[in-house]
């Protein structure tokens, strides 16, 4: 029988969410990983009787840029505090003509644009080791991450494809209409990888509510975006993620027995005699219980 493991939320703030209303907090979570410090504190927060742990992608303030937030540190620190399923919020452009500004998509599929330069695996160093990333975000995160934005009377898109540009410049007007072409893109954001990777990587249930605020600059009756406007939208949809962050906190089963919390069971295929303590300790967070033989 598949083992089922108790859940707990986990919630990454992008631009202009950096912080949970009208929660309770518990304890704010000053924590090192092996690599490095997460972007921010993190805070536990009680939500109905239920945890919650949310951190500011960017930092409070507002402090990194896209390829400086500290991706691989923020989901570690994630793991050592027993999230299983992340809910990632972040503003994104508009890429499909039925969607208008404050819509909400949940996306299904992402398309990578970033440079390389972003750190986006924990294998590495005397460890090797592959996930399955053809569907990148999950299916039963997704549900009920777009469940919980419909019952609070958001307009909500469900599926289509992430184009996950490295920023921080928006883009040219040549990108723009080549990501709708070729891409098929539905939203245009900074931020979505590596963090997806890394989710699945450390076996935890991802999905996003991309918050839409423009449509970048291919649609042609429409101004090209602007951070005035931008920021206008963003204060909105700040209130409705708020509202679904604890609506999702209530549906969140239990437990589950969801693939991507053991996505990583046949992924280290470094010989485990070839393996330093030193890399044994790094990963014990993440994979501790296959590395010694348990898991």
């Amino acid at each position: 029988m598949t083992e089922r493991k108790t859940l707990r939320l986990g919630v990454i703030g992008g631009s202009g969410f950096y912080r949970m209303d009208g929660v309770r907090v518990v304890r704010e979570h000053d924590l090192d990983t092996p690599f490095g410090r997460p972007s921010d504190l993190l805070v536990e927060a009680e939500i109905d009787g239920r945890t919650v742990v949310f951190l500011p992608r960017h930092g409070r303030g507002h402090m990194l840029l896209p390829s400086e937030v500290r991706y691989r540190a923020n989901i570690h620190a994630l793991k050592q505090l027993g999230v299983t399923n992340v809910l990632a919020v972040g503003a994104v452009g508009i890429m499909k003509e039925h969607i208008i500004p404050g819509d909400m998509v949940v996306p299904d599929q992402i398309f990578d644009r970033t440079r390389g330069n972003r750190q986006s695996t924990f294998f590495g160093d005397g460890v090797v080791g592959h996930v399955s990333f053809a569907d990148p975000f999950c299916a039963e995160m997704r549900g009920l991450v777009a469940r919980a934005a419909q019952t609070k009377g958001a307009a909500v898109h469900e599926g289509g494809t992430y184009v996950c540009m490295e920023g921080p410049q928006f883009s040219t007007r040549a990108e723009s209409h080549f990501y709708r072409r070729a891409a098929d893109a539905t939203v245009i954001g900074m931020t979505a990888l590596p963090e997806a990777k890394l989710a699945r990587e450390a076996e935890m249930c991802y999905a996003v509510l991309s918050m839409g605020t423009d449509y970048d600059c291919w649609h042609e009756q429409e101004g090209d975006v602007d951070i005035e406007s931008v920021l206008a939208i963003l204060k909105a949809n700040t209130r409705m993620a708020n509202a679904v962050v604890k609506e999702i906190s209530g549906l969140l089963p239990e437990s589950s027995d969801c693939e991507c919390l053991r996505a990583a069971r046949d992924a280290i295929i470094t010989a485990p005699d070839a393996i330093s303590d030193e890399a044994k300790h790094r990963l014990s967070v993440l994979y501790g219980h296959y590395l010694d033989g348990t898991g």
